[in-house]
């Protein structure tokens, strides 16, 4: 098992690789040339910009009990096909029970911004979304252990 994570625009790539290390395992960053991304104790693979050009790479790499941390619900879905555990930057486990209905509310809301429609925007991070996932994170890793 390693962690693949679709860093671009992820705000908890040192809290997964601190993790990982206390589990003795594998990071694997991976992000566009749009984003620096150099860390200890993990692996970087940076490929050329494009539409999805990460996300592709990514699900050429993760294999069956990969967990893969991202915040793209159609990444998501193709990672669970290929039967890893993603896992959100929230701390919330993408699985066959819930990823229909993120991709359903993600396709909403283009058609609404297509339409000329506004949506809100995130809100800042929190620190309650941070313990989340280190919460999330640390249960996956224990449980792949035992």
């Amino acid at each position: 098992m390693k962690i693949l994570i679709d860093a671009d625009g992820c705000p908890v790539v040192d809290e997964a690789i601190h993790l990982a290390q206390q589990h003795g395992t594998e990071v694997i960053i991976l992000c566009d040339t749009s984003h620096v991304f150099e860390r200890d104790d993990a692996r970087t693979i940076t490929v050329s910009k494009g539409a999805d050009s990460v996300d592709f790479v990514l699900v050429n790499m993760v294999q069956k009990g990969d967990l893969v941390i991202t915040q793209d619900y159609g990444l998501a879905a193709m990672c669970l096909a290929k039967g890893a555990v993603p896992l959100s930057q929230n701390g919330m486990v993408y699985t066959n029970d819930n990823i229909d209905s993120l991709l359903l509310a993600r396709h909403t809301a283009k058609k609404i911004r297509n339409a000329g429609g506004r949506l809100k925007g995130s809100t800042k991070r929190t620190r309650e979304q941070d313990e989340a996932f280190v919460t999330a994170l640390s249960a996956l890793l224990s449980s792949k252990r035992s």
